[in-house]
Formats: structure tokens, sequence, C-alpha cells
């Protein structure tokens, strides 16, 4: 195969790395190229296995140990310590104590008793099926053209005509569960094919091997190219997709789909938050806007991949994009209310006395004709692997659409020993996975076993949070500890160069996709409406507002004009009520219990003389929280805390500043100091006139305001949380 010309893929393979690699290594390489594209397979899924010679060190001969991915996982990122490792000859003798297929989720339970060198990767449901393979290197992957001709309903047809015209042995299985009887299965239909060099699962995937590592990926990136060639020449013959356009897009579709987020999500967070995605690309507009989409949509998935990521189907709401937009908040309640109760049917119809308790009737994907798809997951990465899963989902339909021939055999090719013709469902020669199959991979114990391995959800995970004020000082360190609990973060500021600077401390704290950063002026309605449009476009909603910006007047004579006071009212107080305000309706469409907390000052009930602007605004802001409070009860709790002077990271005390306050008190500086320097300084000064004497850190502020604002203070509201040392002059009489 090393002269084939490729049509859509690229040979990745650099001999110059690969020479340098052993065994293992190179097994890592190779998943590693074959996972750098998506088109060959779909992010953690698929796996890839060799089988090595390994020195055994219980008694140092030389072993045959199967290296297979380890369940979880990504092919693209994957390192060689994500794989396992068993003994070949192990594995295969646990064929002897196979009790059938009713009982065959036993045989998992076996592999760790197979683990070479102690290696405590856990083995996939899939090892058995590269165990049994005859050959050195196997590539089990789920690229969509491969599984455009597996879900076909003319499948086992086409797949001989792919073979006659590019020269290959493939041979079919019916759909079979993965596990150890598809394992058996593919072993027996392999050897009965001399020069088989590959195997479709009938609506599953594809399986690829090779006798060197090089030769197993050539041999998978040629028939996964091959394929495409194939399943993209038929639709282009056929013209037309998914029945031809039902709609058209609607003109405004990003604006309505900004306003729809929020309501959705809050619909699909009835049990818990979720994490919103929305993807309006042209692949996912020719689908939802088509004849055919109801019916497709209603089918369901058919590869496993697609559907643990998707559930048994999406939400397709029935809405006519040319009509009312008033009428969609209605349509997509209704339908909601629909799939609900379908989703329960379908687990009451299947489940066992001994299936997990049912997860929740939600769904994870929403389509909407003349907007696109809104999708939903525990985090962004999980939403987002939800749209791009029914993305891949919605080209498999559409390859399979391509090759209809009008000739639905009347015994369908994925029809076997799992389920017959009667349990599947076929348009438009897309054949779906049967529910009660759907059922036992949703629900399946070893599915169950991975999800109750998984770490405890932290504090704030799931929680969207909008932090403005978020590039310096206490907004900063509100960020981070965020960041550590678990929060999806907008950091928003009005310097957007700064808030990216701590978006992105953010992300190396909580991963690549939980923060992003906005710029805002929060004296403009506009502007915060367009930062609240990024959050909810981003993340789906919002569940906690911090506002941590405000303003110190200063002027070099002491002086505060006339302009300089109403911008400190505008700054420290209004620019508070616009910012809730704006959020409120965020957080009326969606329908969760939210909260909010902003900043004030112990400057608010400690009068001094020439700080009059600031003092004032910082009192004004005290009360304007508790009529918050009272305004946005119950869906919102408002709450607010009161620190005493941080000088550490605020930008309210620049160098100037902070040497005329050194001065005022007499205390003694050099000009060589630097300026955290001179501001540990003022900070120890102001320390002492506290009951503790510790300086006012911007941590103890974030600290104070997650508390308030996050789910351990339930019922606080309109209240205001002292951080000053214990600042007598402050207390309330």
């Amino acid at each position: 195969m090393n002269n084939v010309k490729m049509h859509y893929l690229e040979d990745r393979w650099d001999d110059a790395v690969a020479s340098k690699l052993d065994g293992p290594e190179l097994l890592r390489y190779r998943s590693n190229l074959l996972g750098s594209d998506l088109r060959i397979t779909n992010f953690g899924g698929g796996n890839t296995s060799s089988k090595l010679e390994e020195i055994d060190p219980l008694d140092g001969a030389k072993k045959t140990v199967l290296w297979v991915k380890g369940s979880g996982g990504d092919l693209g990122s994957m390192k060689r310590s994500a794989f396992a490792s068993l003994y070949l000859d192990k594995l295969l003798a646990v064929e002897k104590s196979y009790k059938g297929v009713d009982r065959e989720d036993e045989i998992v339970g076996m592999f760790p008793l197979c683990t070479f060198n102690n290696n405590p990767v856990a083995a996939s449901i899939d090892t058995a099926l590269h165990g049994f393979l005859p050959f050195a290197h196997v590539d089990h992957l789920h690229p969509d053209w491969a599984i455009a001709l597996a879900a076909s309903a003319n499948g086992l047809e086409k797949m001989g005509e792919f073979n006659e015209r590019f020269g290959h042995k493939m041979v079919w299985l019916p759909w079979q569960r993965p596990g150890f009887e598809l394992a058996l299965m593919m072993r027996k239909a392999v050897a009965a094919v001399p020069g088989c060099d590959g195997v479709v699962l009938g609506g599953h995937g594809l399986f690829t091997w090779g006798e060197t590592q090089r030769e197993s990926y050539l041999n998978t990136i040629t028939i996964v190219d091959q394929l495409g060639q194939f399943v993209l020449e038929h639709g282009k013959a056929k013209g037309v997709s998914f029945g031809g356009a039902k709609h058209l897009s609607h003109t405004d579709r990003t604006a309505i789909a900004t306003r729809l987020m929020p309501y959705l999500r809050g619909k699909v967070s009835s049990q818990q938050r979720m994490i919103g995605s929305f993807v309006d690309s042209e692949d996912v507009m020719a689908f939802v806007n088509s004849n055919a989409a109801e019916k497709l949509a209603y089918l369901g998935t058919s590869c496993p991949d697609h559907f643990i990521r998707t559930k048994i189907r999406p939400l397709l709401v029935p809405w006519d994009p040319a009509g009312d937009v008033s009428d969609l908040e209605a349509a997509t309640d209704a339908a909601l209310t629909t799939y609900r109760a379908e989703y329960a049917e379908y687990y009451k119809a299947y489940a066992a006395p001994d299936s997990p308790a049912m997860r929740g009737a939600n769904p994870s994907v929403v389509l909407v004709p003349g907007l696109g798809m809104f999708s939903f997951g525990k985090h962004k990465t999980d939403s987002r692997l939800a749209s791009e899963f029914y993305t891949n989902a919605i080209h498999v339909m559409e390859g399979a659409g391509g090759m209809d021939d009008d000739k639905c055999p009347a015994v369908l090719p994925q029809a076997g020993n799992a389920a017959p013709t009667s349990a599947f469902g076929v348009h438009q020669n897309y054949v779906s996975l049967p529910p009660s199959e759907a059922f036992r991979i949703e629900y399946w114990a070893l599915e169950e076993a991975k999800i109750q391995r998984q770490p405890p959800e932290k504090e704030l995970s799931r929680r969207i949070v909008l932090v403005v004020g978020g590039a310096s000082g206490i907004g900063r360190e509100v960020v981070l500890l965020a960041a550590k609990r678990g929060a999806h973060l907008v950091v928003a500021d009005l310097s957007l160069e700064a808030a990216q600077r701590v978006a992105d401390e953010a992300k190396d704290i909580g991963g690549k996709e939980v923060a992003i950063a906005v710029g805002i002026d929060i004296r403009k309605r506009d502007a915060i409406k367009a930062a609240l449009d990024e959050t909810v476009n981003t993340f789906g909603g919002i569940d906690l507002l911090i506002n941590t910006a405000a303003m110190f007047p200063s002027s070099p004579d002491g002086i505060i004009s006339d302009a300089m006071w109403a911008t400190t009212l505008e700054v420290n107080v209004t620019a508070n009520y616009l910012l809730t305000d704006e959020a409120a309706k965020v957080f009326k469409t969606q329908d969760l219990p939210g909260s909010v907390v902003l900043t004030s000052s112990a400057n608010a009930v400690v009068p001094k003389r020439g700080t009059e602007a600031y003092d004032v605004s910082k009192a004004a802001l005290s009360h304007l929280v508790r009529e918050l409070a009272v305004t946005y009860a119950p869906l919102l709790r408002v709450n607010g805390i009161s620190p005493a002077t941080v000088v550490k990271g605020s930008t309210m005390f620049p160098r100037d500043r902070v040497k005329a306050s050194l001065t005022k008190y007499a205390i003694a500086f050099d000009e060589s100091n630097s300026d955290d320097e001179l501001r540990n300084l003022l900070a120890r000064f102001y320390a002492q006139r506290t009951l503790t004497h510790v300086p006012i850190d911007p941590k103890d502020c974030a600290e104070a305001i997650l508390f308030l604002g996050g789910p351990n203070a339930p019922v606080t509201t309109g209240h205001l949380i002292p951080v000053d040392g214990g600042l007598t002059e402050a207390y309330l009489r």
C-alpha cells in the first residue's frame, strides 16, 4: 500500500522519529498520529494495540505481551502510561472460563489477573477484541466514513463493491455489543477469509491491522481514506442530503440562540446544572433544516461512541423558523415534556432489576430548525464533545443516505444474534441502534462502574462565574480560587489584555476550556450586555456574578472635582446596579437559583477627612446590596463583602498614591523601594489599626466572596461580611 495515493488524509509518519522509539513508544506514536485527525477517530474513541516481546520480570524469559489502550483516554494525546499490558497467553486462556454471552461481563473481572508487570492501567472492554485477532498490531477506530457504511441498510452489499473497487478483503459482522462474544466472532470471521485485511462491525466501526507498527498505521489511513472516497462519491452522485431543505436558517439566528440558550440550560439543568455549547456550522444547519431531520433525529445514533455522548436520541424542537420567535420557548417546553416522558418509558421498558438508577431524562443535544444545535454536559469539554459527536452522527446519516439505492433488504446486515431486523430503525438507508441495545450500553454495569470511579465533583463544578474586575487584586484571586474549585470562568475587566492574562492563569489550573476573557466598561449597559452575551454563548448561562471593580478618586492637590465625584458614584454605585440589573435578565430566563456578590468597603461606615466621594459611594453600595437582595428574591441571593484597605495587588494603589499615604502617616521609605515593598509598608501600617494586626490579603477577600456566592451559604442574602482584620472603627452601632 506504500504507493497508494491519498485523497483526503495524509501520511504523518516520520521515520526519523519512529526509528528512535521502542515498541510501546511506537504504539504510543502510532496512536497519537491516528488521533491527531478527527476524521480518523473521535476524541476519546477507538483503541490500538501491539503484541510485543517483553522480558518477564518473574523468570527472565521472553513473553508476548499485549499492549492496548486502557479504559478512557484519548488516542491523540495519550502517553505510554495510558496503555494496559497483559500476558497474551493468559488473556487467551480466559476463553476456557467463558460461560456464554449472557455472562460475558464476568470476563472483564479476569483481565487484572492477566496483568503484566503490575501495570495499574485498567484494561478496556475491547481488550479481548485485540488479543484474539492473530495480528501483531491492531487499530479499532470510528471514522464517520466507515460508520456510514456500517450503518447502511445496504452496507454488506456496498462493502462488497468497496472491496472489489479497492482490492480489499474486508469482512462484515452483524451488530454485537463490544465484549468477549464479539472477540470470538471476529476471530472466526477473519479465519474464514484468507487474506482478510479488515472488519466492518455493523452499526459500530472498523478494525484494521498490520505486521509492523508502520504497516498497521498505513493500512488504517489508506482504508479510511478509500472509504471516504467511496462514501463521498456516492453522496455527490445523490446530490441532495436528508431529503432536501424544509426550512431556511433564521437571519437573526445568533441573537435568537443567545436568548434561547439560558432558557434551555435552565430546563436541562432540572436535576443538576449543565454547561452549554452552541453550533450552527454548515453541516449542522443542513441537517436541522432538512425534511428528514425529525425522523432521523428520533431514530438516534448507531455507533456506541456517539451514543454514550448524546444519549438515546437528541431532542428536535418542532419549530418553524419562518414563524413567530415568541413561540419558540413554548415549543421547546412542550418538546422537552414529551422527551422526558419518552425517556422514562424507554428506561422502564428495558431496565432490569439490577440496572443502575435512571440518571436523568433531559437531553444532551437539542436541535432547533433555523438556529442550530445546543449541547450540554457536566463541563465545557463534555458539552463541546456532545456537539462534535452528534455532528459525527450527522455525517454518518448523510453518508448512509448518499448510498441509498431504494432497495432496503428484507434482512438487515446489522441483524444477528444480538437483535433481529425488526428491532432496528431505518430511514433513508440509515440504520440506528435498537433501543434495547442502546439501553444495554447506556446502563451497562461496566459503564456505571466507570462513572463511579470518577473523582467527586468540586464545590463549584458545573457553575459559571462572571468576575468583573478580574484582572487584578481581589478579582484575580477570586478567579484563581474559583478555578481550583471547579468553576467555569469569565474574566471581565476594562483591560482585555490584563483579563486574558488572568484567564490564562485559570486555564493552567482548571484546563484550557474553563475560562475566557472579555473587555467591559461597567458604566455602559451595552458593554455589560455584550459581556453577558459572551458568557452565555461560551458556557450557556451564569450562576454567580461577582464585581470587585471600583475606583478611588485622587488628585495631586487633594481636591476632588465635581466630575470626579460623579464618576466615583457612577463606577462604585450605579455600575453595580447596572451589572445586577442586566445579569438578572439572564438569571430570570435561566430560572435557576443564582447569586451576586458585590464589593463594598469598611469605609462605608468609617467617616474620614478627604475620602468623602469614595466613602459615600461605598455606603450607598452597602445599602444597594440590601435593596437588590429584596428586589430579586427568591431567585437571586445578593450579598457583599466589606474589606478594610487592601493594598496588595490593587490597581487603586499606584506608586504615587502609596508614597503620598506613607508621607501622610510619617512612614519612612526609600525611593529605591519597589512598588511591592512600598505597598507592604503601607499594608503593615494599616494592619496595626486592627485587632489581628494582619494585613488584608486579596485571598482573604476571595475566600469570603466565594463562601457567600457558592453553595455553602444557601440561606444568606442581603448581608455584608467584614474582611477587615477586626477594625473596631467599622463596628456597627
